[in-house]
């Protein structure tokens, strides 16, 4: 009697729907954007899922992606004109979300092109400025990068940046270096950054690889995002016309804007690459088996899905309000400081439950989860580390700084 009733109890196991999204966060969407976001889930499952990992072995980008990108039609969300894709902050989060719950690499590719690099232009640049460039950007057919980071000046950009800029007639002379520039190997328009020899103020500048004293360099062998072509520019007396200054970016301040903007998105690929690391190592649950039975059913292996969902689970709900006042224009820097920061060490931990719930399949690439712990080490570092984001919440909150 017992051993059929367990039979039959066998027999009718169904697998739950695998969803990291327990709260229905996507339900505070509206109908348009909810079906923007599932467009984007589509694409990313039917084109990107299947090659990734081969492309993410060879250190190589699927250039044959970025037409079928375009066509999904997530070319500056939240911005308005230009031929961007619109909407609110909030979808571009949830986009991002859904980008890097399949690859953080090509959601970094997008967060490049589209946020640092065109974002760049739409709030610094002027009309003239935004019309050239920025169409182009939003069809994916001139490829953006941002130029800010140096070999040797990471988190201290902001103070001590080495890249030079000098006015001689009509034209600027810039001289440095860019490093871990996301992009630069293939990019169009090179967004680059750059301190004024006579003002002593940081400037902005759209680069072409065309231009004389350009050059760019790929950065080899990196154990994260190896997707992503991050690229070592160099600056060598590079001729720059007066009518590619951004002619809005006056001083650090303005860069500080893009860097508001798009530091909020790496808190949703935070979320994103914890979320599809946790969906893997859900379903592995479900398929694999030990003593006759999959090993979902097992206490500890239930324990540590438990801690991955809530902490999927809290950094969405984090992002989600984040979203909300990003939309409403009530977003400061402590707050976009405050969820990357937070959102990426719960990233960290919620990959580190998901490998250690393979065991020793979760190293290998054919199981997925690999990839995502990898790659979670890079987004916890880019954007600002999480020390230069406590210290600058730190400030909001007691009113005294601890930068030195």
């Amino acid at each position: 009697m017992t051993m059929q009733g367990s039979s039959k109890r066998k027999a009718e196991y169904v697998v739950p729907p695998i969803d990291g999204d327990f709260y229905r966060i996507a339900d505070l969407l509206d109908a348009k954007e909810r079906a923007v976001a599932q467009r984007v889930r589509e694409f990313m499952e039917a084109e990107v899922a299947p090659i990734i990992e081969d492309y993410w072995a060879r250190d190589k980008f699927p250039f044959e992606i970025i037409p079928k990108i375009a066509g999904v039609g997530i070319g500056g969300i939240g911005y308005e004109g230009y031929g961007a894709a619109g909407g609110s902050m909030l979808l571009n989060g949830f986009v991002a979300m859904e980008l890097a719950r399949v690859d953080s690499s090509t959601a970094t590719f997008w967060g490049v092109h589209t946020g640092l690099s065109a974002g760049s232009i739409y709030l610094c640049g002027d009309e003239e400025q935004k019309q050239r460039w920025l169409p182009a950007m939003m069809r994916f057919e001139k490829i953006g990068s941002f130029g800010l980071t140096e070999p040797l000046v990471g988190s201290a950009t902001s103070g001590g940046m080495m890249t030079t800029c000098r006015r001689e007639g009509d034209a600027w002379l810039l001289n440095g270096e860019k490093k871990w520039i996301g992009n630069a190997t293939f990019a169009d328009i090179n967004v680059i950054w750059a301190r004024d020899e006579a003002s002593g103020k940081v400037k902005g500048f759209v680069v072409g690889k065309e231009n004389p004293g350009f050059s760019v360099k790929k950065i080899e062998s990196k154990m994260a995002l190896r997707v992503v072509q991050n690229g070592w520019i160099t600056l060598k007396d590079c001729r720059v016309p007066e009518a590619d200054r951004l002619q809005r970016a006056d001083s650090f301040k303005d860069t500080a804007k893009v860097l508001r903007m798009t530091r909020a998105g790496v808190a949703w690929f935070a979320v994103g690459c914890g979320r599809g690391a946790y969906e893997h190592a859900l379903r592995y649950a479900t398929e694999r088996s030990q003593f006759a039975r999959p090993i979902g059913g097992f206490q500890l292996v239930q324990d540590l899905l438990v801690r991955m969902l809530g902490n999927v689970t809290a950094t969405e709900c984090m992002v989600l309000r984040l979203g909300q006042l990003q939309s409403q224009g009530l977003m400061t820097d402590e707050h976009a400081s405050l969820a990357k920061a937070f959102c990426t060490v719960k990233c960290r931990e919620t990959v580190g439950y998901a490998r250690e719930l393979l065991g020793g399949n979760g190293i290998l690439l054919d199981n997925h989860v690999g990839r995502f712990v990898a790659d979670a080490e890079a987004i916890y570092s880019y954007e600002g580390t999480r020390e230069m984001n406590t210290l600058i919440v730190g400030k909001a909150i007691t009113g005294l700084s601890a930068f030195v």
